[in-house]
């Protein structure tokens, strides 16, 4: 399978990406299902729809485009949009996922095909996607980088150093993706950091700034499509998302950041998504 048998169907990838990750984390025992299931909509647009230049044949291609998950401890949504789009196998993953001796561990590995950098520590992603579109202008490479982050973790102030520094230098090849779920670890994101006006922060920082419904695939498609004429300015797409979309008894519960499904959760999960 890969990206071309959805034929652009982005709904379809992105079910199939809910699925697959659900089914890992119960494999695995492991958490954060809630913010894997929120940015399964923008990784099925962002790939499904060839927006970022690479493919399983280009992964070291030094022209590629390079994405970066800052939020690694939900790379269960990365890995297997990786997987229905042919760098990874979906049986393997589905079967060995944060297994010991395996290389499919619970936070980003980038010992497997298609993965840029290991990140997990969060603060961290956003600052390597800068550093990786300055070597592209320096280089110079025509080549873009994506990075998508959590809401929580723009409380790390090296985020606001990498924005402050993109913005003041133009780095029109640098693209933030927030996953806007407005839950973090500890609860809700406005009682905890209030990031807002999110949006006012970022223009004043010199961005290109959409802001969108991040489960209205049309409309992230054309954020890509914005961000790909952009000449002037980084982009900055404000992803409006609700964590554990998809599942009627994990959205906006805080509860699945950490729980992994049992039996009959995961049965019931797999048959709402279809």
């Amino acid at each position: 399978m890969n990206c071309d048998t959805y034929h652009h169907d982005y709904r379809a990838l992105a079910r199939d990406i809910r699925k697959l990750s659900l089914e890992m984390a119960y494999h695995a025992r492991s958490s954060h299902s809630g913010g894997a299931l929120s940015m399964a909509d923008l990784l099925a647009v962002l790939y499904g729809g060839g927006f970022i230049r690479i493919t399983p044949e280009t992964v070291d291609d030094p022209l590629r485009d390079r994405f970066i998950l800052s939020k690694g401890h939900c790379c269960a949504s990365l890995y297997a949009t990786l997987a229905l789009c042919s760098y990874l196998d979906a049986d393997d993953l589905r079967e060995h996922y944060g297994d010991n001796g395996t290389l499919y561990y619970t936070h980003c590995s980038n010992q497997l095909k298609g993965v840029e950098i290991s990140t997990g520590s969060l603060g961290h992603g956003l600052p390597v996607a800068l550093g990786m579109a300055l070597a592209a202008e320096r280089a110079p490479r025509k080549y873009s980088v994506y990075c998508l982050t959590g809401d929580g973790e723009l409380d790390e102030g090296s985020c606001w150093e990498s924005i402050l520094y993109a913005g003041a230098h133009k780095m029109s090849n640098l693209c933030l993706i927030v996953d806007y779920n407005k839950l973090q670890s500890m609860g809700d994101v406005k009682e905890i950091m209030d990031l807002e006006p999110l949006g006012d922060k970022l223009s004043t920082f010199r961005w290109n700034v959409i802001e969108i419904d991040g489960h209205d695939t049309d409309a992230i498609a054309e954020a890509y499509r914005n961000f790909i004429k952009e000449q002037e300015r980084p982009t900055a797409i404000i992803a409006n998302t609700i964590k554990g979309k998809g599942v009627s008894f994990m959205e906006n519960n805080i509860f699945w950041h950490y729980h992994n499904p049992n039996d009959q959760e995961l049965k019931q999960a797999e048959e709402e998504l279809g």
